[in-house]
């Protein structure tokens, strides 16, 4: 049936077609060619019935199709034309990108990027810490707590104060002219700011201790400031920073003894200068040639060709200093095998040294943190294998005495008879 009615339908287009051609032959100004529909055979037509299903399904399809896209543009212009979502993540993408922005020069000002500063800083105090532990025991992990936060707030703060010092000394000097103040990126100003903003943060932490150790710490700001100065008036700058740097291994006993043991803690203390020195006259050999041209001193300069044979003294000064702190505490094998261990690590640093390297200076003195963590290791293990029995006693300020009451003799009472 659908064959044969669309044969009617075709008959009917094709005796249309003369007249149409006709007229078109004699209107010159019409420009559009009418095309008729071309002969189909019945069976192709019978054929093509059954797809009629398939087709409908495909236009439907379709239809749905442009729907979709029309209604995603509807959706984009209404969301175009709207007042922008603070809430967006677009927007808090953007917000948060602008933060870390303003607040990158700032981490940079106090080496958040190098954490080996705060790790030499809190060495001292971690082998105080532990050392002023009782026999068997381990150390107070809420005063490493504490003077880890100061350590890393602290050696920001030093950093901010040598980089005011040293604005114009920076600028000239390969390895340091990015820093924030000598690039530019913040004002003098910016920095006394922010310096005001870490040593409040650090006083917070100082005063968590007992008065003794906030008087004691306190006392430390004074070599914290003049130790920038020092690398212009003498060759000997590492001796002032090993004597800011190492402050903690008095201020650690202190904090948990309420007072400071010289027995144990001034040789502990001598050796974290002697230490300082080593690590920081290899620190110093990656800008001898700039120091020489600004006219800035140091011991790099001093022991020129040298600092390997200086260097190797300073390592016998420290070993010979640990062995007497540990001595004074009663330590136990552990401690003196960490000593060894710290040894070792300081000669092979000493003489694999190429002083003429920026690079390997580098290492080296980044290396300085396994010195650092190995000796602390070395002290909770020694401490925790003490006895009871070699527990060290520790004397008070007043010697106690002791009233010896001597029995008198008793008369019997006189009996009146």
């Amino acid at each position: 049936m659908f064959a044969l009615r669309h044969l009617r339908l075709q008959s009917k287009v094709r005796l249309q077609l003369p007249c149409i051609a006709a007229a078109t032959a004699t209107t010159t100004t019409t420009t559009t060619t009418t095309k008729h529909m071309p002969a189909v055979p019945a069976r192709v037509l019978i054929g093509m019935h059954t797809q009629a299903t398939d087709y409908r399904w495909q236009r439907l399809l379709l239809l749905e199709k442009h729907m979709v896209q029309h209604q995603r543009t509807t959706t984009t212009l209404s969301t175009s034309n709207a007042e922008p979502d603070n809430n967006s993540p677009e927007k808090s993408s953007t917000l948060l990108q602008q933060l870390m922005a303003a607040t990158k020069p700032y981490a940079q000002l106090m080496r958040i990027d190098r954490p080996i500063g705060t790790y030499l800083l809190f060495w001292p105090c971690g082998w105080s810490i532990a050392l002023s532990a009782d026999a068997g025991c381990w150390p107070d992990f809420t005063m490493l707590g504490l003077f880890a936060t100061g350590a890393l707030i602290m050696r920001g703060a030093g950093c901010t104060i040598n980089d005011m010092w040293d604005r114009d000394i920076d600028a000239k000097v390969e390895r340091t002219r990015n820093r924030p103040l000598a690039s530019g990126q913040i004002t003098q100003f910016d920095a006394i700011v922010f310096l005001s903003a870490q040593l409040s943060l650090g006083l917070l932490v100082l005063v968590q201790l007992n008065w003794q150790s906030i008087l004691l710490g306190a006392s430390s700001l004074g070599l914290v400031i003049t130790y920038p100065l020092m690398k212009r008036v003498t060759y000997w700058p590492q001796l002032v920073l090993g004597m800011c740097f190492n402050w903690g291994a008095l201020l650690g006993w202190c904090a948990t003894q309420g007072s400071v043991n010289l027995d144990a803690c001034l040789p502990l203390y001598l050796s974290g200068v002697c230490w300082t020195i080593v690590y920081d006259t290899i620190y110093a050999h990656q800008d001898k040639l700039d120091d020489l041209q600004i006219g800035v001193k140091s011991t790099a300069l001093r022991f020129g060709e040298n600092t390997k044979a200086w260097l190797s003294g300073f390592t016998a000064a420290m070993l010979t200093g640990l062995s007497a702190a540990g001595y004074a505490c009663d330590q136990t094998l552990p401690y003196y095998a960490a000593v060894g261990v710290v040894g070792a690590h300081l000669v092979q640093q000493i003489y694999s040294l190429n002083i003429d390297n920026p690079t390997d200076c580098a290492k080296k003195f980044i290396s300085n943190h396994q010195v650092g963590l190995i000796l602390f290791l070395g002290i909770v293990l020694g401490t925790l294998l003490k006895s009871d029995d070699a527990k060290p006693q520790r004397r008070s300020s007043t010697a106690t005495t002791t009233t010896a009451y001597v029995p008198l003799p008793q008369s019997k009472p006189d009996v009146i008879s």
